[in-house]
Formats: C-alpha cells, sequence, structure tokens
C-alpha cells in the first residue's frame, strides 16, 4: 500500500447524521519523526460521543474540526517505530482516527497482549468502554451484595460489562434494551437476572416486576423515557451514573416529568466523562482483562469490513442496529 483511505468530517449534521456528512479521501502514509511510531490499523472503534463531536456546540470536549480525520480509538500494528519502547511487529491501541494508517507519539500508544485476549477487544470490554463500565459502577453506584442495579443499553458494548460486573458483587441485575432477541441475550449470555424491552410498550410495568424491591442503582447511557420511568423506582439514597444520554444526541427532547424524584429519594446523579477518571484505568484493565482471559466476562462485538463501511456503521450504532461493540475491520 502506498497510499492511506481517511474519512474525514466533510460538514456538521443537522439532527441524525448521513453518509453526507463524511468525505472519503486519500493521502500519502505519513511519515514518521523522532519519537513517533506508524501504525497500520486493524479495526476502528465506533462509539456514541462521536455524534456529539460532530456538531460545534459546548460539551466536554472541543469539536471535531471540519476537513480533518475523523477522531476514534484505534488498534493495529507498529510499522516503524522512532521510539525504542516499540517494534515492528508489536499491536497496540490508541486514537487515530478513520483512516489506514496513522502516527503518532509512542506515549500516545498502549501496547497490548493478544495472546489472552483477541486484539479487537482492547477497544470493547478490555478498552475504554470496559473502563468506562468499571468507573461508573465503582466510583459512583457503588453498589453493595443485595442490591437491584439497573442498566440501559444492557446489551451494548459498556452496558453489558456493566452488567456482569455488577453479578460478581451480588447484585439483582436488571437490563433495558431495545428487542427480544437483546434481551434474551442479555440474560442467557451476559447473566442479567432480567431484561425489560422498552420497545414492547409497557415500560413501566415490565421495570416494577423486574425490580420488585425498587431500584438502587442506575447506569444510565439512554436517559430520555427510559431515564424518566426509573427515576419513579428509584429507593431512597440511590446512586445514577449518568455515563450517556444515546436518545438525544441528535437533538430529539429528552424530558424529565419525574425530577422532583431526586429530591424526595434524596438521589445522587453524576455524570462523568472516563478519560477524566485516568486513575483508575490499570486497576479497571488488569481486571477486565483478567475476567475475559478466564471467560468470566462476557462480551459480543458487530464488525462492519471495510473502511468505506464506517459511515453507515456509525449511524446505525445511533440508531441501536448494533449488537455489543461496534467495530471496522480496516485490515
Amino acid at each position: 500500500m502506498t497510499t492511506n483511505r481517511q474519512w474525514l468530517l466533510d460538514n456538521r449534521p443537522q439532527g441524525q447524521p448521513s453518509p453526507a456528512n463524511f468525505r472519503l479521501v486519500e493521502a500519502p502514509i505519513p511519515e514518521i519523526g523522532p519519537g513517533e511510531v506508524l501504525v497500520r490499523n486493524h479495526y476502528l472503534s465506533l462509539d456514541p460521543y462521536m455524534r456529539g463531536r460532530m456538531d460545534d456546540s459546548k460539551s466536554y470536549s472541543a469539536p471535531q474540526p471540519l476537513g480533518q480525520v475523523m477522531l476514534g480509538g484505534t488498534a493495529g500494528e507498529v510499522l516503524e517505530s522512532r521510539d525504542p519502547a516499540f517494534q515492528p511487529g508489536d499491536q497496540v491501541v490508541g486514537s487515530l482516527g478513520w483512516q489506514q494508517y496513522g502516527k503518532c507519539k509512542g506515549a500516545a500508544l498502549r501496547k497490548v497482549d493478544t495472546s489472552r485476549v483477541p486484539l479487537s477487544v482492547y477497544l470493547g470490554a478490555a478498552g475504554m468502554p470496559g473502563v468506562t463500565a468499571w468507573v461508573g459502577l465503582n466510583t459512583i453506584i457503588a453498589p453493595k451484595a443485595g442490591e437491584t442495579v439497573v442498566v440501559s443499553a444492557a446489551s451494548g458494548a459498556v452496558g453489558a460489562v456493566v452488567g456482569q460486573l455488577a453479578k460478581l458483587k451480588g447484585c439483582r441485575v436488571v437490563g433495558v434494551a431495545g428487542g427480544p432477541q437483546k434481551c434474551r441475550a442479555v440474560v442467557e449470555e451476559f447473566g442479567f437476572d432480567a431484561c425489560v424491552d422498552y420497545k414492547a410498550g409497557r415500560l413501566r410495568a415490565d421495570l416494577k416486576a423486574a425490580a420488585p424491591d425498587g431500584i438502587d442503582g442506575n447506569f444510565e447511557n439512554v436517559g430520555g423515557v427510559v431515564l424518566d420511568t426509573i427515576l419513579t423506582q428509584m429507593n431512597a439514597f440511590g446512586r445514577i451514573a449518568v455515563c450517556g444520554l444515546i436518545s438525544g444526541y441528535s437533538g430529539e427532547p429528552m424530558p424529565v416529568d419525574n425530577f422532583r424524584a431526586i429530591l424526595i429519594s434524596r438521589l445522587k446523579v453524576q455524570g462523568f466523562i472516563v478519560s477524566e477518571h485516568m486513575e483508575h484505568w490499570p486497576a479497571a484493565l488488569g481486571e477486565l482483562t483478567g475476567l475475559i482471559a478466564s471467560g468470566r466476562l462476557k462480551y459480543r462485538e458487530t464488525i462492519a469490513e471495510g473502511i468505506e463501511s464506517a459511515p453507515e456503521a456509525f449511524i446505525g450504532l445511533l440508531q441501536g442496529r448494533n449488537f455489543g461493540k461496534q467495530l471496522v475491520r480496516l485490515a
């Protein structure tokens, strides 16, 4: 290969993103300088946070610049290195974006052991989504054995890990997911005690039946009517970790009619961004990798083939068409 195919953000979406917001270009494979490493990306991670960065609006991070490579996590193989800590053939994880090849300082890469865990999983359950699950559950919800924890988007890359970690702590775990197939997998594959299908139209009643003793902890990935319903069933002094609000990422309204429950039940509601908790990453990654290698932590992946598929796969992620971690196989 002599060229590098890249997806750029061409224009900002109005509402739901479309393929027209992106532009596929070819560029030379970059040359590296002192301290830099050239990586051939094998996998691209697609994540909901990318939708927020496509907008030019106030957020916890800067907007994705127009005309530049879309930001995103990657996993691949070192081709060239001018950093003594890396050698050709090393398997690494970084944030090189929507492109086949990328370069960066060696300090921005993490070497991974693919003899224990497949390379792709370091972008999912053994990567940022897994650490997100670990941090939100352990530092905000801090569940005790016997408590009930509800996880929205329970079949997703983050939610599935949250539920399994909560089960290991002795909790009753209830998932919320879209459709009977996803709910069945949440229970049968990931080991949740129950799963509520929010598409069935009985969210309040089904959640009450699945959590008859009320809810002590909520790991929230969706927002909107899901969060609003959960608020009505939270126990006193319950904890809510707000990780994502995917139901409103494209500007959809997310009314919260039951906000008064926060006062009445004296709830702790805390949003968090996992990149602001780097002190927890070593412990989280160590535990997650060990659980995956031993088969005690299960995961699923949805893999789109080829760099050309990235925009459609991303749009499908936002619409809930994926199951587990959404990836693009680049090589």
